[in-house]
C-alpha cells in the first residue's frame, strides 16, 4: 500500500535491503517491473535507484521468516460504527507469529486506536 511503499522505498534508499510484501499479486507484477502503482513525487526514480535493496513478494511468510524488523502497514478502515476495523492488522500479526524464525523488531504503522499495540 501506500504507507509501506513509500516507507521501503526511503528505507533502501539510505542502504536497507527491504522486502515489500503484499497479497495483490498485480501490484506487485508492476513494482517487480520497476514501475509504481501510486502516483508519489520521486517514488518510481527511487525504486530504479535502488533496484538492487528492494525486492517485491506475495509470499509474506518466507519474507517474515528472515526479517530483522518487521513493518505492518495495512488498511484500518472504518466500521459502520466509526471503529476501525483492526482484522487485516490481527490477519498480518498472526502470519508474523507463525512464520517468523528469529528474533524481530514488530513496527505497527497503521493507524490503529490507542491501546492496540498493547493488545497484540
Amino acid at each position: 500500500g501506500y504507507v509501506g511503499l513509500i516507507t521501503g522505498v526511503v528505507l533502501a534508499d539510505i542502504g536497507h535491503e527491504v522486502i515489500c510484501c503484499d497479497n495483490d499479486k498485480e501490484k506487485i507484477k508492476i513494482l517487480k517491473s520497476g514501475r509504481c502503482p501510486i502516483y508519489e513525487n520521486g517514488v518510481e526514480e527511487l525504486m530504479k535507484k535502488n533496484k538492487m535493496r528492494l525486492h517485491y513478494t506475495t509470499d509474506c511468510e518466507n519474507a517474515y521468516s528472515t526479517s530483522d524488523i518487521i513493518f505492518i502497514a495495512v488498511g484500518t478502515p472504518e466500521r459502520e460504527d466509526g471503529s476501525a476495523n483492526l482484522d487485516y492488522v490481527y490477519s498480518v500479526c498472526n502470519q508474523i507469529a507463525y512464520s517468523i524464525q528469529k528474533n524481530c523488531i514488530v513496527v505497527v504503522k497503521s493507524t490503529v486506536p490507542v491501546g492496540t499495540n498493547d493488545e497484540i
